[in-house]
């Protein structure tokens, strides 16, 4: 992650109690869906079939889209298409431009 032009070691460094709060948020999604499917009968299905899948999914797009976006960069691509900074793919695109004839600087 990159925070105020550094690069931090992991996303979560220095966020012990933010990320605490964020765990025990999701955690507390998945627990009532575990609840509300307990209250499943077959008199009974609909509503907490329906508080299950809310609930579980709500987690699950909590954590992943949410939570799970600190690594992301909005408005700067750092990384080419396989991973190397863009100043090497810069490079590399430019050797491959260069005519064939023409001897490589070394």
């Amino acid at each position: 992650m990159i925070s105020n032009g550094k690069v931090k070691a992991y996303s979560g460094q220095g966020n012990l109690v933010g990320n605490l709060i964020a765990f025990l948020f999701v955690f507390g999604l998945l627990v009532g869906s575990v609840v509300a499917i307990g209250f499943w009968s077959l008199e009974n299905a609909w509503i907490p079939g329906l508080s299950f899948m809310a609930l579980w999914t709500l987690a699950f797009f909590v954590a992943k889209e949410v939570i799970g976006r600190s690594d992301s960069l909005e408005h700067q691509d750092l990384h080419g298409e396989h991973g190397e900074p863009l100043d090497a793919m810069a490079s590399r695109a430019a050797e491959s431009q260069a005519s064939t004839r023409e001897p490589k600087a070394h």
